[in-house]
């Protein structure tokens, strides 16, 4: 690996296009390898936008999102809301859908898509993001008028994912505690609902840490992450989704192929 970096590096490539290319590598790789396992409870799907190419390897197009969920129809699993998931374990075959960072798209796009069929998901914010603290253009992200309007889908579900979008392995225990705290009643005092979930930013193993993890069990009911057996005792588990994710690599992340992966960043 620190052969590619130092070749990159002379090549002039940027760490995000090589890490791109990795990522599409080890997923087409692990995918022809994998053999399905037994699960004995539900799945929960990590996104983040669908039909913004400028979010990179975490955007999927609308096409290739319904692709995902009729791969999911055909390989036998039942849409269910993530708490049912966190609430019970779910039963084999139980799947749910979760966006992270707010993008407009996911209303746009992905929310008639799944209201076509009746799936539950939910939906975790940037607070500071939302108030349009940010460098990605213009519409990019929800405003409050946006997420006002999925307050009234009955199908949608608006979490935390923080006010600034840090990697909170790096905060000392005041930040995080204010990262936590605030976004979460900034949800509340806007929207006027009971945020009491949070999807970590990032969300890998090294992103999060047990200080992290007791000040967001004393805020949160529940604390998402985006990585299934390296993830952090207490959080619960995603399966991370990219835009390089063709019938075959979704098929075999439904399946636990990519368990044990993380994205490198």
């Amino acid at each position: 690996m620190e052969q590619l970096k130092i070749v990159a590096r002379r090549l002039g490539v940027r760490r995000s296009t090589v890490a791109s290319l990795r990522m599409r590598a080890e997923r087409e790789v692990m995918a022809r390898r994998h053999r399905p396992t037994a699960r004995p409870g539900g799945r929960i799907l990590a996104y983040h936008s669908v039909g913004t190419p400028s979010w990179g390897v975490n955007d999927v197009s609308p096409a290739q999102f319904r692709r995902h969920l009729e791969l999911a129809e055909r390989e036998g699993f039942r849409f269910v809301a993530p708490d049912e998931i966190v609430r019970t374990g779910g039963r084999p075959g139980d799947l749910a859908i979760t966006f992270d960072d707010g993008i407009t798209t996911v209303a746009t796009n992905a929310a008639p898509i799944l209201a076509e069929r009746g799936i539950p998901w939910s939906l975790f914010v940037v607070t500071a993001w939302t108030d349009g603290h940010h460098g990605f253009g213009d519409g990019t992200v929800l405003d409050w008028a946006g997420l006002e309007r999925l307050v009234d889908d009955p199908l949608c579900t608006i979490g935390s994912h923080s006010c600034t979008h840090p990697r909170f392995s790096m905060l000392d225990r005041p930040t995080a505690a204010d990262e936590l705290t605030r976004s979460r009643s900034i949800l509340e005092e806007r929207l006027g609902i009971l945020a009491d979930t949070f999807a970590i930013p990032l969300g890998q193993s090294g992103d999060w840490n047990p200080m992290c993890q007791e000040i967001g069990a004393a805020t949160y009911r529940v604390v998402y992450a985006q990585a299934e057996e390296t993830r952090t005792p207490g959080t619960v588990g995603r399966t991370f989704v990219s835009r390089f994710d063709d019938d075959r690599v979704f098929v075999a992340a439904l399946h636990g192929a990519f368990d044990r992966w993380e994205e490198w960043v």
